[in-house]
């Protein structure tokens, strides 16, 4: 593609320079696809080489340190209390005996059994005294897997903590070996509140990202690589087991069953994704200009009763979706008000196939959506057009600009800066909007090619929609979801990725100091 400079690319017309930019940004994708493996290739890179830093270190640390340091490489903490530094060392000692405890008492089962995921399902058991036949419950799969995960986390977390005992005594021959004296357990205490009191505050909210977010995932990725579902719950029907690839395999193979719909896994998957970013580009950016041209309109110079039009488009976010969108859905539906009142007036003899029909159910979503979205972005865009200089739309009036030439250099510019990120974080929150789909079509109308999937897939369901109904009904292929829920999450990822790349505000960020 011809790259023009500066100068000529000014002397190009409207059209041409809109053209321009598109074909840039598309033969833009596969050099930001390269430079992200290049990234991750580097990542790798770098921290192969941080890791053989850090175990030359540790090597150097025992061979060139005192005694204390070398007992301390087995008894954390020690070198610490042996130069006089008792609540640091106590810390690392309390940490070790707690880590060796929890690996005696428990860790140790919950690792071993985790290549197995349990050996002994539930087992029938005759009841000498009742006379009948109880069920035995014995090892339960969820938990060793969840258990397992934890201890896996926790061994990572006394490694490191041994790794930063090793540095403290390394620090600390260091500073005697200067004649300096070392932090007694009182400085400690005052620089968790001073100088070290960033990570005093980060302690906590970091623990809990771990717990409730990190550790989650991980479980939710392993999941993809069971066979968890509802006929192997891991406790009281059946154990789950390792299958490796195979979810994956199913997921992305191209082959149709025999018995099933006329759609493989991959077929529906590339269909809803298909479909999943369309409806994220129409609800996005819909909204996006719909919403702006809204807040340019209710702004203008002489239109009376701002607060009142403000107020009355506000009033559909302060209703909660739940109950809108229900009502919404069954206005739309074949013998809903808006049919009935359609053919009451003669306009119809039929009833519109709203909810029934895939193309009309895929543009009433995109409709109704933006009667909801318009009203945040016109509230988003009011705050940023009125942060836009008076001075320049009257240089721009004075140098004969037309209402169109305003708008295209000088409104959607600094708009396209400013809201560039939430452009993205949109399109991304668009592309899992569970709440419009569900409550509005529940996926419907079905797509009778895709009934050999999972769950009864629709022609408007989208990714999330799809996983939630993986998730639901007496199979419960827990597996499966797993498997959609990371390939969602790297096609958003990707797209994240390179659109936040392309964005004007990383890219042009001094243009707008």
């Amino acid at each position: 593609m011809t790259k023009y400079s500066d100068l000529e690319f000014l002397k190009l017309r409207g059209g041409q320079k809109f053209l321009y930019r598109l074909g840039r940004f598309f033969t833009g994708i596969p050099k930001a696809i390269a430079g992200f493996f290049v990234t991750v290739f580097n990542a790798i890179k770098s921290g192969c080489k941080t890791v053989g830093n850090e175990i030359a270190d540790i090597a150097a640390t025992f061979i060139h340190g005192d005694w204390k340091t070398k007992l301390s490489f087995l008894v954390m903490g020690f070198g610490n209390l042996a130069r006089g530094q008792i609540l640091r060392g106590l810390l690392f000692l309390l940490f070790e005996a707690v880590f060796i405890g929890y690996m005696v008492l428990t860790g140790g089962y919950w690792l071993s059994m985790l290549p197995s995921l349990g050996k002994v399902g539930p087992t029938k058991v005759y009841d000498e005294i009742l006379d009948v036949e109880t069920t035995q419950y014995n090892d339960n799969s969820f938990k060793i897997l969840l258990y397992g995960v934890l201890t896996v986390f926790f061994i990572i977390a006394f490694i490191y903590t041994w790794r930063q005992n090793v540095k403290q005594n390394k620090l600390a021959e260091k500073i005697l070996a200067s004649g300096k004296p070392l932090k007694s357990g009182k400085d400690d205490l005052r620089s968790l509140v001073d100088d070290q009191f960033h990570k005093t505050l980060l302690a906590l909210p970091l623990t809990g990202i771990l717990v409730f977010t990190v550790l989650p995932i991980v479980f939710m990725v392993l999941v993809a690589f069971t066979n968890y579902d509802g006929t192997h719950n891991g406790y009281s029907n059946n154990l789950f087991t390792w299958v490796g690839m195979e979810n994956f395999n199913t997921m992305l193979n191209w082959e149709v069953k025999s018995g099933a719909g006329r759609q493989s896994y991959a077929a529906t998957f590339g269909e809803i994704l298909t479909w999943t970013l369309m409806w994220a580009f129409f609800a996005t950016f819909t909204n996006y200009f719909l919403g702006m041209f809204v807040a340019m309109a209710i702004n203008k110079k002489g239109i009376k009763l701002k607060k009142v039009w403000r107020t009355i488009l506000v009033l559909t976010i302060a209703i909660p979706q739940f109950i809108s969108l229900l009502y919404v859905s069954k206005m739309f539906a074949k013998n809903g008000i808006l049919n009935g009142f359609l053919m009451s007036m003669g306009w119809i003899k039929t009833a519109l196939p709203f909810w029934e029909d895939p193309t009309w159910a895929r543009f009433t979503v995109i409709l109704i959506n933006i009667w909801i979205g318009i009203p945040y972005l016109m509230l988003i865009a009011t705050g940023i057009l009125m942060n836009i200089p008076a001075d320049l739309y009257e240089s721009a009036r004075i140098d004969g600009a037309n209402p169109w030439q305003q708008y295209t250099k000088i409104t959607l510019p600094y708009m396209l800066f400013v809201t560039g990120p939430y452009l993205l974080t949109s399109f991304t929150g668009n592309m899992n909007n569970f709440n419009v789909i569900y409550l509005l079509t529940g996926g419907a109308p079905t797509n009778p090619a895709a009934s050999g999937a999972a769950g009864s897939v629709g022609y408007t369901d989208l990714l999330i929609t799809w996983l939630f109904k993986i998730t639901t009904g007496p199979e419960s292929q827990y597996y499966l979801a797993s498997v959609v829920g990371i390939l969602v999450f790297i096609v958003v990822a990707l797209i994240s990725l390179i659109v936040y790349n392309l964005l004007p505000s990383i890219k042009n960020e001094e243009d707008f100091q």
